[in-house]
């Protein structure tokens, strides 16, 4: 079932937009400014902030695009990319890319049911596994935009989460995938799928 979705999402060509080849040299000087908040190499120290290093180029760029044309509201990052050109966006994108990711430690008093929804799912609900789109080791499909989870804050996926099933975050394309797995999703849910997620290597 998961291989069939992705490859419709692929087939409907909803998984993200086209850009111009980041250079990740260039980008390093051009992500100067979002140190501050997802740390130099993109391996942010604070918990609510994402860690960006590893992360695919096509996902990243066509997130700061959304942000920037504000189909995505961050508003910590309000005005930050107002000024930057698709090359630039695509350089930083790049530079993130190229980088190590960090590994946190998942919460062992959550991690097993973490790891049944994340690998497979809940039949039940009709909820798929995490696996299909974000691959069993949590590298994610770069090829298809969609994202790296492995190591990734538990504080950051929750919210992401929380926000998809709230509806608060829409920008996951026309056939709302994730807002149609988040919504399946309890709190307790939301918690341990992080959980593991944060110590997923």
């Amino acid at each position: 079932m998961n291989k069939l979705i992705v490859s419709l999402l692929l087939t409907l060509g909803i998984t993200g937009v086209a850009h111009a080849a980041g250079d990740a040299t260039a980008g390093q000087a051009k992500a100067a400014v979002c140190g501050a908040c997802h740390g130099p190499d993109g391996n942010s120290p604070a918990p609510n902030f994402p860690k960006l290093a590893g992360q695919g180029e096509r996902y990243l760029t066509k997130q700061m695009h959304d942000i920037k044309d504000g189909k995505r509201t961050v508003l910590e990052m309000t005005g930050l990319l107002t000024n930057l050109s698709d090359q630039d966006l695509a350089d930083i994108a790049a530079y993130f890319a190229s980088q190590k990711g960090s590994v946190g430690a998942a919460d062992p008093k959550v991690v097993a049911h973490g790891e049944e929804l994340f690998r497979g799912g809940n039949l039940e609900k009709g909820m798929p596994s995490c696996i299909g789109c974000h691959s069993p080791n949590g590298a994610g499909l770069a090829a298809a935009g969609f994202p790296h989870l492995s190591g990734q804050h538990a504080q950051y996926i929750g919210k992401q989460l929380t926000d998809f099933r709230e509806g608060n975050r829409t920008n996951d394309g026309d056939t709302k995938i994730m807002q149609s797995i988040a919504g399946k999703l309890s709190n307790k849910d939301i918690e341990a799928v992080s959980q593991y997620i944060q110590g997923l290597h």
